[in-house]
């Protein structure tokens, strides 16, 4: 009786070890599988910086904030470019109150009824604008260049311009 008793426990432990191992082993398969996709996404996000940094490198090529010799122009003749640089800005959006059909520096009139507005600008240096309009159906860009009179004073002057439709 005491040997069934001890086969029957070697049996059972021989059962449960196997299963442990079956289960572990699945586990481990399971882990490995996880690890391995984790590793691949990791290396598909790494080149997504990569390539996100190499475009706003080129993104900032053209930009005021980037370009040293156009700071430079500017903080020699006693301006600060984090106050600068909102100021044009905000004279060229104030552009887009205006009264009557035309716009100040948008060469184009609106088709639609609405009015011609500057939607986006970006200072390129000292000297030159890019900015896109809309009437919200048509839309367009222009080339502009800017003065600065009297520390105060902001003239405009519009080199080029497209429309889009």
């Amino acid at each position: 009786m005491k040997r069934n008793i001890f086969m029957y426990l070697f049996i059972f432990t021989l059962l449960l070890v196997l299963f442990q191992f079956m289960n572990s082993k699945h586990i481990i398969e399971d882990y490995d599988k996880k690890l391995t996709t984790s590793l691949a996404k990791e290396n598909t996000y790494k080149d997504s910086i990569l390539t996100l940094k190499d475009n706003n490198f080129e993104l900032m090529r053209f930009s005021i904030e980037f370009n040293d010799d156009a700071m430079s122009y500017f903080e020699d003749q006693g301006y600060r470019i984090s106050e600068l640089v909102p100021f044009i800005k905000d004279e060229l959006y104030k552009l887009n109150v205006y009264e009557g059909e035309d716009h100040p520096l948008v060469p184009y009139a609106s088709m639609t009824g609405n009015k011609m507005l500057i939607n986006s600008v970006r200072l390129l240096n000292h000297k030159w604008i890019i900015a896109d309009f809309s009437d919200g159906k048509y839309w367009g860009e222009m080339l502009l260049t800017y003065e600065i009179v009297d520390k105060q004073e902001l003239k405009f002057k519009l080199l080029d311009y497209l429309l889009y439709h």
